[in-house]
C-alpha cells in the first residue's frame, strides 16, 4: 500500500534492517501513527519474537539517525506492529507534486501483456436489459483497470446469432405472418420489438406442445442456411445488431472485434467430429455427442443433439481458439452471469483435455432482480434498459430543472444524461460481482450516501470552488507547511494510496474496490470541508495550500471514475 511514498519511507526503513517488501497499513487508532507495519515476517526471518523485533527497529531507527528522513519523523512500537508518524509538510509535498506525473496511480504489473475482454456476449432477437448492463459496467471497469496496470488491452464481443432463441424468434414470425416485418420501417426501436417477437414465441410454444416438432424440423432448416429463412434472419439479425451498437455507444464500450456466433458454428461442428475420433467424446443416447467429465466432478456434458443441431458448447468449443488465432493475446477473459460457472468450467477442462492450454479465465457476476423476482427473457418480465434508464432520467431531469431553473433545455438534458448513466454504473458496480442485487432507483438517486451523485457532487463543490477562488495553482510557489491538520493528513494518506486501490480491485477482478475508495474519499473531503474555511479565510497562503489539496481530491476521484467509465459534470 501506499505506493507514492513507499520510496521516501524505504529510504529510511532500509538503513535499519527491514526489507523493501514490507507493506504498509492504517493503524486501527489514528492516535498511534500515520501508517504501520508488521513485524511477524520480518522477526521470523531472523527467528526473534515479533513483539521485541518491533521493539529493536524502533531502537535501531532512533540509533541510526541517518534512517530519518524528512518525510519519516519517528517510529513506535505497539505489539508486534511498528507505527510511523510522518511529516505533514513533506507528505504534502510529495503527494501534492507527484499527483500531476502522467498515469498517477498506475503501475506496470501487467508489463505490456496482451489480454482480451470478452463482454457483454449478447444474443440477438432479445432485449438489452439490466443483466447485459451489469455485464458492460464490469468488462469497461476491468478493461479500465487493466490498461493502468500496463496491459495492453483487448475489447471484444461475441454475439450468440445462431442459437435457439433466433430459431423461435424467426419461426414465430413466419407462423403469424406478422405484417410489421414489411412495414417495418415503422418501427421504432426494432431491437426492442424483437424482444416483444420472442417473449410471445415463448408463451405460444409453451401453451401449443404439438410444435415442438415442428420447432426440430425448422432449426435443421435454420442450420442448414434456407435462403428463405436467411433473407428473415439477415434482415431482423441487423436490427439487434444496430440497437447494440447505439447502446454501447452510450455506455462507452469499444469493441475492438465482434465474433458472431453464425460464422464458427460449422468449425464446433468440426472440432465435435475430432473429439469423436479422438475417443475423448462419445455417441450418447439417441445419437446425442456427449462427454463424460464426471472424473472431474463436472458431469456430462452435450456437444451436439441427437438431431444433429449444436449446442452453446459446440460454438464455444470454436470461438475459444478463433479468438487466439485471430488474435494473438497472452489470456482470453469471459464475463457471464454466475449461472454459467459450472458450465465455464466444463469449457475449459474439455478445451484441456483436447489440448488446448491458452490462459482463459471465467469471471462471474450475479443477477440483478427486480420486486418479482428473477428476470428471464423467456417470460418477458425483465427489467430493460432503456426502460430503467428512462425512468432515471425523467426524475433527475425535474430535480436538476427545479435545482437550476436558469439553464436551458439542451443543458438541462446534456448534465442529466451523464448523471443517468453514472447512476445506472455506480449501482451495479458498488457490489462486488458474484453478489445478486436489487436495484432501487429512488436509493440510486439520492443526494446523500453511498451513490453516484454523492461523489458528482462532491467533484461539482471542487469545481465551484475552484471558479470562486479565481486562483491559479502554481504547486513550486505552494507552502505545504500550512498543510497541517489531522483531517488534511488524511486526505493526503488518502490519495497516497490510490495506486494500491487500483492493485487491490484488478487482482480480485473486483471495480467494487475502487467504487468504494471514491466514495470514501469523497467522504473524507466533505468531512473537511465542512470542518474548515477553504476560501474564507484572512491567510492567502493557506487558502492557496488547502486549494491545492482539493484539487489532488477531485484529480484523484475523477482519475478513478474514469476507469469506470463514468463521467463527472461541472456543476449540478
Amino acid at each position: 500500500m501506499f505506493d507514492l511514498i513507499k520510496p521516501d519511507i524505504f529510504e529510511c526503513i532500509t538503513s535499519i534492517g527491514v526489507t523493501k517488501d514490507t507493506d504498509f497499513s492504517l493503524p486501527p487508532n489514528p492516535e498511534l501513527g500515520d501508517l504501520c507495519f508488521a513485524c511477524f515476517e520480518l522477526a521470523k526471518k531472523e527467528k526473534k519474537d515479533p513483539v521485541e523485533f518491533a521493539k529493536e527497529i524502533v531502537g535501531r531507527f532512533h540509533f541510526v539517525k541517518r534512517a530519518k528522513t524528512d518525510l519519516v519523523l519517528d517510529f513506535r512500537a505497539s505489539g508486534p506492529y511498528v507505527n510511523v508518524i510522518l511529516n505533514n509538510k513533506k507528505l504534502a509535498e510529495i503527494v501534492l507534486t507527484k499527483i500531476d506525473q502522467k498515469n498517477y496511480g498506475g503501475n506496470n504489473l501487467g508489463n505490456g501483456q496482451k489480454v482480451m475482454i470478452e463482454y457483454p456476449s449478447q444474443n440477438t432477437h432479445k432485449e438489452f436489459h439490466i443483466g447485459h448492463l451489469r455485464n458492460v459496467c464490469i468488462g469497461n471497469s476491468l478493461v479500465g483497470l487493466m490498461e493502468k496496470s500496463g496491459y495492453r488491452v483487448v475489447p471484444v464481443n461475441y454475439i450468440n446469432d445462431f442459437g435457439s432463441h433466433v430459431v423461435k424468434c424467426l419461426w414465430y414470425l413466419e407462423k403469424t405472418e406478422d405484417p410489421r416485418i414489411e412495414t417495418s420501417f415503422l418501427i421504432k426501436n426494432k431491437q426492442k420489438w424483437l424482444g416483444m417477437i420472442y417473449a410471445e414465441a415463448n408463451k405460444y410454444i409453451a401453451k401449443h406442445k404439438e410444435v415442438k416438432q415442428e420447432l426440430v424440423e425448422y432449426q435443421k432448416r435454420f442450420e442448414a442456411r434456407d435462403p428463405k429463412i436467411m433473407k428473415l434472419f439477415q434482415l431482423t439479425r441487423q436490427w439487434s445488431i444496430e440497437g447494440f451498437n447505439k447502446i454501447h455507444e452510450e455506455l462507452g464500450v469499444r469493441h475492438e472485434k465482434v465474433f458472431f456466433e453464425s460464422k464458427i458454428k460449422n468449425k464446433g461442428q468440426k472440432i465435435v467430429d475430432e473429439l469423436l475420433e479422438k475417443k475423448i467424446a462419445t455417441v450418447g443416447e439417441g445419437g446425442a455427442i456427449i462427454i463424460d467429465l464426471q472424473p472431474y466432478n463436472l458431469d456430462v456434458a452435450l456437444l451436439r443433439k441427437s438431431s444433429g443441431s449444436g449446442v452453446y458448447l459446440t460454438s464455444d468449443l470454436a470461438l475459444a481458439k478463433e479468438k487466439f488465432k485471430r488474435i494473438k493475446v497472452d489470456q482470453s477473459i469471459n464475463i457471464t452471469g454466475t449461472e454459467q460457472n459450472f458450465y465455464f468450467k466444463q469449457l475449459f477442462k474439455i478445451l484441456e483435455l483436447e489440448g488446448f492450454h491458452n490462459k482463459m479465465t471465467h469471471i462471474g457476476y450475479g443477477l440483478v432482480n427486480r420486486s418479482d423476482g428473477k428476470m428471464s427473457s423467456r417470460l418477458g418480465n425483465v427489467i430493460l434498459y432503456d426502460d430503467l434508464k428512462n425512468e432515471i432520467f425523467e426524475k433527475l431531469f425535474q430535480e436538476t430543472k427545479n435545482r437550476h431553473e436558469e439553464w436551458n433545455e439542451k443543458k438541462l438534458k446534456e448534465v442529466t444524461q451523464i448523471l443517468t448513466q453514472a447512476v445506472l454504473k455506480f449501482t451495479l458496480l458498488k457490489h462486488e460481482a458474484e453478489k445478486t442485487i436489487s436495484f432501487d432507483i429512488k436509493e440510486a438517486t439520492n443526494m446523500e450516501g453511498y451513490n453516484a451523485l454523492y461523489i458528482l457532487y462532491t467533484v461539482a463543490r471542487i469545481n465551484s470552488m475552484e471558479r470562486k477562488s479565481g486562483l491559479k495553482i502554481n504547486k513550486k510557489k505552494i507552502n505545504f507547511q500550512l498543510l497541517d491538520n489531522n483531517e488534511e493528513k488524511n486526505l493526503l494518506l488518502f490519495i497516497a494510496n490510490y495506486s494500491a486501490i487500483i492493485k487491490k480491485a484488478l487482482a480480485n477482478y473486483n471495480p467494487s474496490v475502487l467504487v468504494k475508495y471514491c466514495f470514501d474519499l469523497s467522504k473524507e473531503f466533505n468531512n473537511y470541508y465542512n470542518k474548515f474555511s477553504i476560501l474564507k479565510n484572512d491567510d492567502l497562503e493557506v487558502t492557496k495550500a488547502r486549494l491545492a489539496l482539493c484539487l489532488a481530491v477531485r484529480r484523484v476521484i475523477e482519475d478513478a471514475l474514469k476507469i469506470l467509465t463514468i463521467k463527472t459534470v461541472e456543476e449540478m
